[in-house]
């Protein structure tokens, strides 16, 4: 087989990556004080380190997050009562690979959405696929795909993400019928995948806003009681973000 041939071919296989680099090594004479088994190792490796770096950028894209976040970026200040060591744990996305939940919990403004986004921007860096939804949206879009009759596909694409993020979770009221959604939603994930609920709203009065009883019952046992609780406090990080860009005078 010609060196041409052999370019071809890894082009059919869309081994781009290793094609370059053994464009390279043919070029470059340092590489023949090296044995097969080196040289090989060093393409191989090239091609893999791409795909994983393609692969996180290709799940941060279907995610859809609203903002860029990071962890690292994450302020960690007293007043905001997050504890460093969980946060940085939960980065680990250990949780995701077991299948738990998390709440992120915070008054309006105080960085849910944030954290939330960066726990999942964590979770795609580790391999994870992620999807990032406000709940009032997904509902919207739920309702949609019933009505054209692609309600079963969509659940199922919620349902095989390995990481689920609801924004702004019980903040609007809800219907029965939305209700029945979300139940749908968390039902085919209980056990299976990983969910990360942000709200505004405290836990205890969740239930109320859900209105039908036995419904509120269902999706709070799948969400609630094994889940992890981050609690965010102070001042809202927007107000404080719009005083330092003020103009002192």
């Amino acid at each position: 087989m010609t060196l041409q041939a052999l370019y071809d071919q890894l082009r059919e296989l869309r081994m781009s990556t290793f094609q370059n680099a053994l464009r390279e090594q043919q070029a470059n004479p340092k590489y023949n004080e090296l044995t097969f088994e080196d040289r090989l190792s060093l393409l191989v490796d090239a091609e893999c380190i791409q795909r994983r770096e393609n692969r996180i950028k290709r799940n941060i894209r279907t995610a859809k997050f609203t903002m860029q976040a990071t962890l690292e970026d994450l302020d960690f200040s007293p007043s905001r009562g997050l504890d460093r060591r969980l946060i940085l744990e939960l980065g680990q996305s250990n949780w995701v690979a077991s299948r738990h939940s998390i709440l992120v919990l915070g008054p309006t403004g105080s960085g849910k959405t944030y954290l939330a986004s960066a726990l999942g921007v964590a979770a795609a860096r580790n391999g994870y696929t992620v999807r990032y939804h406000r709940i009032s949206r997904l509902l919207h879009t739920l309702g949609i795909a019933r009505q054209d009759g692609s309600l079963t596909k969509l659940l199922r694409t919620l349902a095989k993400t390995k990481l689920l993020i609801l924004d702004d979770w019980m903040r609007d009221t809800i219907t029965i019928q939305n209700a029945q959604d979300i139940l749908d939603v968390l039902d085919d994930r209980f056990g299976h995948a990983a969910t990360l609920i942000a709200s505004q709203v405290p836990v205890a009065d969740w239930h109320l806003r859900i209105p039908d009883p036995t419904l509120a019952d269902a999706i709070l046992d799948r969400i609630v009681h094994s889940a992890h609780r981050v609690q965010l406090e102070g001042e809202s990080q927007r107000k404080l973000r719009a005083q330092r860009s003020m103009p002192h005078t």
